[in-house]
């Protein structure tokens, strides 16, 4: 069609009304799968769009409608308007509409005009003044979590070597024990 100076066969472009067109998706049934990579511009689901089903992204995503059913994405933005009937997972989450559902990803932002029902999983949380959450808040553990070893016994008898609980006692002031 924009070649210069040559005619196109017509064996060398297939179209049907399934397809979308010239080079649609059943255009060469011989060519092998590209590999999908994000295109850097986010995916947006308009106000006046509804969608049943569920959604998955390896870009950014901003809903800005109705979708009932999961959305897993790498940068997930829920407008002011929007609802989501259906659980999240990102990497990155800004709710400033409406979610029910739980909600899973590595950094979760709910700004003062968000309402979240349903659970938030993270590792980073912030939250507006005014958001409203039905649920609980859990942190996720982080890849490499230390957790440090307990002084005390389960009978409540110190280990030997381990440090003494710090508590505020006035310098010769006896220590209490329990009543005997």
């Amino acid at each position: 069609m924009f070649l210069k100076g040559k005619k196109q066969s017509p064996q060398t472009v297939k179209s049907s009304p399934t397809d979308g067109g010239p080079g649609g998706a059943g255009a060469s049934s011989s060519a092998a799968p590209a590999k999908r990579q994000a295109s850097g511009v986010p995916s947006i689901v308009s106000a006046d769009l509804r969608i049943e089903g569920n959604l998955h992204s390896i870009g950014d995503v901003q809903i800005d409608g109705i979708v009932n059913g999961d959305i897993a994405s790498k940068t997930l933005t829920i407008g002011e308007g929007a609802e989501v009937h259906g659980a999240i997972e990102a990497e990155s989450l800004r709710i400033c509409g409406t979610v029910e559902g739980e909600v899973t990803a590595k950094t979760v932002i709910l700004t003062k005009t968000a309402r979240v029902y349903g659970d938030v999983l993270h590792e980073s949380l912030s939250v507006e003044a005014g958001a409203l959450i039905h649920g609980f808040c859990k942190r996720l553990d982080a890849p490499q979590k230390r957790s440090l070893p307990s002084p005390a016994l389960s009978n409540g008898v110190a280990e030997p070597g381990a440090r003494p609980a710090l508590t505020d006692v006035p310098s010769g002031a006896p220590a209490s024990s329990p009543a005997e």
